[in-house]
């Protein structure tokens, strides 16, 4: 794998800029990151920032919709965009060749955007429609039910708001929402491939200069109001789905790496223990998993399986004992394995151009700077079955965020 250091600095417009130098590669990947997402939305106006996003693109003052998507066509770009808790995100693959007309073409539709009415309709009611289908995905409306018990109304919103909220977004919201935030003092830009920083930074001031704001903001976590409590949410369903969470850690905390290895234990693939235990031996559920989430400024750990509504009980026991067991029988064979696992995700799907240049946008966006794929292997390769039975130790599971979906009501 080639070894690259990577650039970081503030330019004079207010962009914060990550760049990753491949010198060898024949790709160059950008992504921009607007520090505002679902946390800035006003209440009354749930689900406006993926009506933002979806509608950006659909017209400037130089191009129509059409004319923009073929602009980018013409270089062979590969685009994407999403909107989250925090952030909205556009991401650009393209030949090093073509990377000045892709840049220029980003500052076109972040900057003169005309959101035109019929595609503002058009996208407020695809968001109504994957609303009302929403009803029909058990596991995501149990992980959305969940997210706003554990953070709360502001951090804890889902993308596509409520249909409430959804009726009454107007063009005018739009345009208030981009002209609130779209700026250049909230904009995280990075970028890997064979690409010079300097000549990336005086192509974003050429681009960006005068682009609202240069001040920064948009970078203080937003506040978590956790609940412990257990909720059971009735829906005439075969299966019963289940929800659990519990504090972790954040990322810059120490302890992240072992957090890390201990869900890779839980739930690494089929040979976790949740797959082997709780599923293969016993049979208990349809599906089992162990993940965390770490919006800025704070880590969650949550559990989730789809099981029947008569084993909801004996599947809710056996997950937690599954997690306070690794504080005692935890063997170095499994948590080898678990490093091992990894690692080779790291090294393998990491090393692409665009999991390289994601990876500096996380970077930028939870540490503040660069960190680099080898100092993060070395946390996870130095993690020991000691570390793991203190984490368990200093974080135990008694404060509980419970959601069940389903016909029958857990008992806890």
């Amino acid at each position: 794998m080639q070894q690259a250091h990577a650039h970081h600095e503030f330019l004079e417009c207010g962009i914060e800029l990550g760049v990753i130098p491949f010198p060898r590669r024949r790709i160059v990947c950008v992504e921009i990151r607007l520090l505002a997402g679902l946390c800035e939305e006003p209440p009354d106006r749930l689900g406006l920032a993926r009506i933002v996003e979806d509608t950006l693109t659909k017209g400037t003052r130089q191009r129509s919709a059409k004319e923009l998507s073929d602009a980018f066509d013409v270089l062979g770009a590969l685009r994407g965009s999403g909107v989250g808790r925090e952030t909205t995100t556009f991401s650009c693959a393209v030949l090093p060749e073509h990377l000045d007309e892709a840049i220029a073409l980003h500052a076109e539709f972040l900057r003169t955007p005309t959101f035109p009415d019929e595609f503002v309709e058009v996208a407020v009611e695809l968001s109504r429609q994957e609303h009302l289908a929403l009803e029909d995905e058990p596991q995501e409306l149990a992980e959305k039910i969940i997210s706003r018990q554990v953070y709360g109304p502001v951090l804890g919103r889902h993308e596509l708001g409520d249909l409430q909220t959804l009726g009454r977004i107007t063009r005018q919201d739009v345009v208030d929402f981009w002209q609130r935030f779209g700026h250049a003092g909230r904009l995280q830009v990075c970028l890997a491939g064979p690409v010079d920083p300097v000549k990336v930074r005086h192509l974003l001031e050429s681009h960006f200069a005068g682009f609202g704001s240069p001040h920064r903001t948009g970078r203080l976590p937003q506040p978590v109001e956790f609940k412990p409590l257990a909720t059971h949410h009735a829906k005439e369903l075969e299966q019963e789905h289940m929800s659990l969470c519990f504090p972790g850690v954040y990322v810059t905390d120490p302890q992240y790496p072992v957090q890390r290895v201990m869900l890779g234990v839980l739930s690494g693939g089929m040979s976790g223990r949740l797959f082997t235990e709780v599923r293969e031996k016993q049979g208990l559920v349809y599906w089992v998993g162990a993940w965390h989430e770490t919006p800025r400024g704070t880590g969650m750990i949550f559990l989730g399986a789809s099981t029947t509504p008569e084993r909801c009980e004996q599947t809710y026991r056996t997950l937690f004992r599954e997690v306070d067991r690794l504080g005692e029988d935890l063997t170095d064979e499994e948590l080898q394995r678990a490093k091992t696992t990894i690692t080779a995700k790291v090294e393998t799907r990491g090393s692409t151009t665009r999991s390289r240049c994601g990876e500096l946008a996380d970077d930028l966006f939870h540490r503040g700077r660069p960190v680099s794929h080898e100092e993060k292997l070395a946390w996870i390769r130095g993690v020991t079955v000691a570390d793991i039975r203190e984490f368990l130790a200093k974080h135990p599971r008694d404060r509980l965020s419970v959601v069940t979906l389903g016909p029958r009501a857990l008992n806890v």
